[in-house]
């Protein structure tokens, strides 16, 4: 009996694992985008005008950066050595907001 009761919480834990997994991915909108697990770190700044999006890197080490939007617009990864700033596309004149910077897994050439 006990064994069919942990065979039984594995299959369930299994299930919201993957209906978890399966949500965020859809909520998150593009698989580029790292996992929640990965925060942003605080060394990247960014600032943000209608025209561009300016992410700065402050950190020791070399970032590979995104920026997410309200809308759900994507925009290719980047990589920003020590010290280099990355420009992406800014908020626009359609009302579009900048959400904040993410780190990504993947460069896009």
């Amino acid at each position: 009996m006990q064994r069919l009761k942990r065979s039984t919480n594995r299959m369930a834990i299994a299930v919201l694992s993957t209906a978890a997994a399966c949500f965020a991915q859809t909520i998150g909108g593009t698989s580029a985008v790292a996992a929640p697990a990965e925060a942003t770190p605080s060394c990247l700044q960014h600032s943000t005008s209608w025209r561009y999006t300016f992410v700065t890197n402050d950190c020791a080490s070399t970032q590979h950066v995104t920026v997410e939007y309200r809308d759900g617009t994507t925009v290719p990864c980047r990589t920003a050595e020590p010290g280099d700033t990355v420009t992406f596309p800014g908020y626009g004149t359609g009302g579009n907001e900048v959400l904040g910077v993410a780190p990504c897994s993947t460069v896009s050439p």
